[in-house]
Formats: structure tokens, C-alpha cells, sequence
């Protein structure tokens, strides 16, 4: 069984604190330049090459060239959630281990977790939906119900203009919240829905989100969630 040197390798690589914050920047799901990269994980370009090539060169980033320079993104929402995971067992660690939430209130009411929405808007939607029938939600994976998709057709969310050779809806253990919001197709339609109506507007070099009023009138008439922080 060759499973264990290939989690030691990724555990090795993750593990470094430049390349750590490397792959943190790019939970949003976008892409950067090295040079950029560089300055997020606070490291000298030829150093940051450096751990770009070892990324890639493991399946953890995927590299775009464009005329000279070069973008990274992470190659999957596999490695979203294998970071997102491995947050969660940080701080779920041994009480003298264990960190507190340093990500700022911003931060933590809304946020991009790769392609869907994280934080306390998120996890109210995800609890909405579920009291509602809408999600069938276990631990495994998740489900819409009939009703559930009556509700996205009412609502304009389009769930069709994703990959179908990806899940389509699964919980996903919010890191700040300790709850699940969801993920899979279903998560990235709700995001691309509250961006394409500017109900969420993306923060600069940062994974936060700002709910808009747009933002606190469309959460509260469609999920009925409080979006105000």
C-alpha cells in the first residue's frame, strides 16, 4: 500500500508556512501571479519559485502561462477542501495548541471557501435549507429534494451551469462557525448567484466578502437570513 508516502509528501509540502500561505491565497478560487504569491506567503521571488514548482509539481496548483507571466490556482476543489479540513483539525487540536479565530468579524460573517461561500451567511443558508427540506444534508454528502429544486428555479439559481463530472451538493465543516455550509455545485451556484447580483462584493487580496444591501435585502426575501453582521 503506497498510500502513506503520497499523505506524508502533500502533509511535507502543506507544512511549510510560506507555501501554507501560498495555498491559503488561492481559496478564493481565482488565480495569481508568482509575484504575487511571493508577497502573500512573505518571501523573495526566487524563493517563491521555488515552492510554485514543488506545488505544482505535486498536483496542488495548476500554472497558466501568459506572455511572461505566470498564474497559479489551485488545481481542484478536492485541494479547497483538503485545506479547509486540515483548518478544522488545527483548531480542533489539543487545548494548548489550539489557536483562536484571528481572521477578523469580516472575515468570518462571509468569505469564499474555493468556489462557494463560507462564514456565517453561508452556514444560515445551509441551516435554512435544511429546516426546510429544501437539502438533505448527512455526512457523507447531500441532496436536493424535489421541492428543494422548485425552490432554486423560483428563486433564478441557476444549477445547470456547472460541470457535471463534479458533486453536486455535500456539506462542508465551516472552519469559524463549526458547522457545515454547503459545497459542490450547489454551493458555487448560490455564490455565483450573490455575485452576478451584487448581494457580495470581494474583498481585495483577501478570501472576505461585503454583503451589499442588495446583499441584506436579497438573503433575507430568498433564505430568509438575517445578512447583516
Amino acid at each position: 500500500m503506497d498510500s502513506g508516502p503520497k499523505i506524508a509528501q502533500v502533509a511535507a509540502l502543506v507544512g511549510d508556512p510560506a507555501r501554507a500561505n501560498m495555498l491559503t491565497a488561492l481559496m478564493d478560487g481565482r488565480t495569481l501571479t508568482a509575484s504575487e504569491l511571493a508577497y502573500l506567503a512573505g518571501v523573495a521571488p526566487q524563493t517563491a519559485s521555488g515552492h510554485l514548482a514543488k506545488l505544482t509539481d505535486a498536483g496542488l496548483l495548476a500554472l497558466e502561462r501568459r506572455g511572461r507571466r505566470r498564474y497559479f490556482r489551485l488545481t481542484s476543489p478536492a485541494v479547497g477542501r483538503m485545506l479547509e479540513g486540515l483548518m478544522v483539525v488545527a483548531q480542533d487540536g489539543p487545548a494548548r495548541h489550539r489557536t483562536l479565530w484571528r481572521g477578523g468579524d469580516t472575515l468570518r460573517h462571509a468569505r469564499t471557501c474555493y468556489d462557494h461561500m463560507a462564514g456565517r451567511i453561508a452556514v444560515a443558508v445551509a441551516d435554512r435549507l435544511a429546516q426546510n427540506s429544501f437539502v438533505i444534508l448527512d455526512e457523507d454528502g447531500g441532496q436536493l429534494s424535489s421541492s428543494g429544486r422548485s425552490f432554486f428555479d423560483r428563486s433564478g439559481i441557476d444549477l445547470t451551469s456547472t460541470s457535471k463530472r463534479r458533486i453536486f451538493c455535500r456539506p462542508c465543516l465551516d472552519w469559524s462557525e463549526r458547522r457545515p455550509h454547503l459545497a459542490g455545485a450547489v454551493g458555487a451556484a448560490i455564490l455565483r448567484h450573490a455575485l452576478e447580483h451584487a448581494w457580495v462584493e470581494r474583498v481585495r487580496d483577501s478570501r472576505a466578502l461585503l454583503v451589499t444591501p442588495e446583499g441584506v435585502s436579497g438573503f433575507a426575501s430568498v433564505f430568509g437570513v438575517q445578512a447583516t453582521s
